[in-house]
């Protein structure tokens, strides 16, 4: 017997993809005018009011550009995509974890695409 959960299913989303779900559930709660709000769900509609830069589409759509490079994972795509990093310092930043690091054309590189987004 274990005390422990077992992950079922995983999925990345971005910042701005949460806010979209997360307006959603909003919604369906402001319908229902007896139920409360959760003080969970408050603060998180209130983290990605304010950390959302990108639409959902768009940042979709940053995510499958910056996962065309051959060293993004997806979970770093969706790093990226939330940070939107400015310069070279930022974008290392990110990699910082990773066991192999982006010489500075593949960073160029990435800010370029992280540029035609931001």
């Amino acid at each position: 017997m274990t005390i422990f959960k077992e992950i079922q299913e995983q999925e990345f989303l971005t910042v701005s993809e949460a806010k979209e779900l997360l307006a959603e559930i909003e919604a369906d709660r402001a319908l229902d005018e007896d139920r409360e709000m959760r003080y969970e769900l408050a603060r998180a509609l209130e983290h990605v009011n304010r950390f959302a830069v990108l639409d959902a589409e768009e940042s979709r759509e940053l995510v499958e550009e910056l996962l065309e490079h051959e060293k993004v994972d997806e979970a770093t795509a969706h790093k990226i995509a939330d940070l939107l990093p400015r310069d070279r310092d930022e974008m290392r930043s990110v990699f910082a974890q990773e066991r192999y690091s982006l010489s500075g054309d593949e960073l160029d590189e990435l800010l370029g695409v992280v540029a035609k987004y931001a």
